[in-house]
């Protein structure tokens, strides 16, 4: 997803998108994978906003077991 696409689905402004997505991409740099400034994966975006995640698998990663 592309920053105006991110922006339009939170509805906030581009600039925060940007934020969004840097935090985003740091976090998925932790895992080993690539990322490219000013997009983010559809499926890890909406894994993080919506919770596409049961609440173990959160709970998993948030204290660093997967």
């Amino acid at each position: 997803m592309r920053v105006d696409e991110v922006a339009a689905e939170l509805g906030v402004s581009k600039p925060y998108a940007y934020k969004l997505i840097k935090k985003m991409n740091e976090e998925l740099k932790q895992t080993g994978c690539i990322t490219i400034s000013g997009r983010i994966d559809r499926k890890f975006f909406y894994e993080k906003f919506y919770g596409t995640r049961n609440y173990s698998e959160r709970k998993e990663i948030q204290d660093g077991s997967i």
